[in-house]
């Protein structure tokens, strides 16, 4: 079941085209990555998501519901700008974020506590977010946006200003509310992120979504039948299987080998010829293209298939 629908969303301003006749659906409980290079309409579908604009014309549902202001509780939003008052004490802005989203001030204590004791900061509680470092910062906005439960969860470049430790800290934090059962919307321009997290990804271009799927399935889609393959000596022979792409030196008598598979071949008949050609194999593997790979293909038009080698 999805927990977000959209429907033919169109959004235009004044002559400018931020969005049109965009469909998505983001299953429940998963990681969802939404993509595109920079002003292909991101931003607008979170804020039309987030009721802080409208659509021209089209539809979201919520749960099947059509989006209203009820839904503003279901959400937790972390927008790339972030946006904490600077003279606010930390609890003091916490606990009116998480009244603002509907929680009594007993259970705003309690989870404010609870989240400070699990950043190992507990002692911030009356320190004034101007003091705070950027990357403490960030850790208390992203507290502001899931402290609450939220079942859908919108982060839009959740990792800025993070150094590896905390960034780490945040993907098990964004993993762990996934088990929990929430959904996250991702929008980041890092593919890596993406790569390790996403189960599901959308690619926005020019006001356009040019595709969507699982992420799995779209970079077996994407697959350009090609295998790199270490081996000893130099004694492989093309025939109506495969063909040799390119054969390099990859020293202390060993060699590299790109191998392309002929139409209708499957990678079970590749390694069997290489073994009845009595192959000396020291390792093999299908390149798979990443997700930077597809969305640099995509966004730059290329009609033809990737080659990873």
């Amino acid at each position: 079941m999805n927990i977000l629908t959209a429907n033919n969303l169109n959004k235009t301003f004044h002559e400018n085209v931020a969005l049109h006749n965009v469909d998505l659906e983001i299953p429940k409980q998963s990681i969802f990555g939404l993509l595109g290079p920079n002003g292909a309409g991101k931003s607008t579908f979170i804020r039309i998501v987030n009721q802080i604009i409208n659509a021209d014309s089209g539809q979201i549902q919520i749960n099947g519901e059509n989006l209203s202001p009820k839904h503003v509780g279901t959400i937790g939003y972390l927008p790339e700008e972030r946006g904490l008052y600077k003279k606010m004490k930390v609890g003091d802005q916490l606990l009116y974020l998480a009244q603002l989203k509907g929680l009594s001030r007993r259970d705003s204590v309690q989870k404010i506590k609870a989240w400070l004791e699990r950043f190992e900061a507990s002692d911030w509680l009356d320190k004034k977010i101007e003091d705070l470092s950027k990357g403490m910062q960030q850790k208390v906005q992203f507290i502001s946006t899931v402290m609450h439960e939220p079942e859908l969860i919108i982060l839009d470049e959740p990792f800025s200003g993070f150094d590896p430790i905390n960034a780490n800290l945040i993907k098990d934090e964004i993993l762990s509310l996934r088990e929990k059962g929430s959904t996250i919307i991702f929008s980041t321009h890092r593919m890596e992120s993406v790569e390790e997290m996403c189960d599901y990804i959308a690619l926005i271009n020019k006001s356009e979504k040019i595709l969507d799927g699982k992420k799995s399935d779209i970079k077996n889609d994407f697959k350009s039948n090609q295998f790199t393959l270490i081996h000893k000596g130099n004694n492989i022979s093309t025939n109506e299987i495969f063909n040799i792409e390119n054969t390099s030196d990859a020293g202390e008598g060993y060699h590299k080998s790109i191998l392309k598979l002929v139409a209708e071949s499957n990678s079970n008949q590749l390694l069997q010829e290489l073994i009845n050609q009595k192959v000396e194999i020291v390792s093999f593997q299908e390149e798979i293209p990443s997700i930077n790979d597809i969305f640099i293909q995509l966004v730059k038009g290329e009609k033809q298939n990737l080659a990873t080698a």
